[in-house]
């Protein structure tokens, strides 16, 4: 199975999952007046949507260059986690508003063993779906699989509080019920926010982290025939990067020899440096250079 089919397997067991969920946290939290378990039915129709742009993001990233795109369609991946970023603020915001409104106006929870096993069920489906996304985000380093991962973790956690809330209101204790559908907002918005830096940050071309470069640099300074760096530049393309640099070589060198070394440099990068999709390497010779 390629990485193509691994990312839209976990967009497509995504939808499915969270549409089963959204349905039986919908009916549930209406039946019962329950504000956290509609909260968390908002949350899961958002992560529908969410897990539709991995499967879509996921086939349109992986494919391979063409005369339009020389450097690959990696960049959709970023451009559809922004679009679930976006969608995960939105839907934080109703949840917040909608919680802020039964806290000011009140309400009361109908305590249920229905609402205690859903649940269960949406604890036990999440966690089935967050070992797979992490599976595959494991295998892929795929922003997309990675967004899904952290919704199906976050529904976790939101779900156990909704379940905390819901065993309060057996006794009475209502106002948590709304507390908690604030809680979920600010988790979902945080998440949210923090995947749309990351998405953004590629779009906009952010270099490679200086940790990577620095590693990248030392490697090819230790290269034979390489005596300096000049010039080190990185541009994303996805999840890779287009590195472009200038290197000093001896000056008594010939031009066919100068460039052997570029050669062999760039082969050596794209077989070590899995996050290296293309090199372009410039020559500068140095003049007096001692052999």
């Amino acid at each position: 199975m390629n990485q193509l089919q691994k990312i839209s397997k976990v967009g497509f067991f995504g939808v499915i999952g969270n549409f089963f969920l959204m349905l039986l946290k919908f009916f549930s939290g209406i039946v019962f007046s329950s504000q956290a378990m509609i909260s968390d039915a908002v949350n899961s129709f958002m992560d529908i949507f969410s897990s539709f742009m991995t499967l879509l993001g996921g086939k349109l990233a992986t494919r391979p260059k063409d005369e339009d795109h020389p450097f690959g369609h990696g960049k959709a991946e970023f451009l559809f986690s922004l679009f679930v970023s976006l969608s995960m603020i939105f839907s934080a915001f109703l949840i917040f508003i909608n919680s802020l409104k039964t806290i000011w106006n009140g309400h009361e929870v109908v305590f249920s063993y229905l609402l205690c096993f859903v649940c269960v069920i949406t604890i036990l489906v999440k966690f089935c779906l967050y070992f797979y996304a992490r599976y595959v985000y494991l295998e892929t380093k795929s922003l997309l699989v990675y967004s899904n991962m952290v919704d199906h973790r976050n529904d976790i956690i939101i779900t156990c509080f909704t379940l905390l809330s819901i065993v309060f209101s057996y006794y009475h204790i209502f106002i948590l019920d709304s507390i908690v559908g604030v809680g979920i907002s600010l988790w979902i918005g945080f998440s949210g926010f923090h995947i749309f830096l990351e998405s953004y940050h590629i779009l906009m071309d952010q270099a490679m982290d200086i940790d990577s470069a620095n590693h990248l640099q030392v490697f090819i300074s230790k290269q034979k025939g390489v005596l300096g760096i000049t010039k080190f530049e990185t541009v994303p393309t996805g999840n890779q990067y287009l590195v472009v640099l200038s290197i000093l070589v001896d000056g008594n060198l010939t031009t066919l020899e100068s460039h052997k070394i570029a050669d062999r440099l760039k082969k050596k990068m794209l077989k070590q440096f899995p996050n290296v999709f293309s090199v372009t390497i410039h020559v500068n010779p140095l003049l007096n250079s001692k052999h």
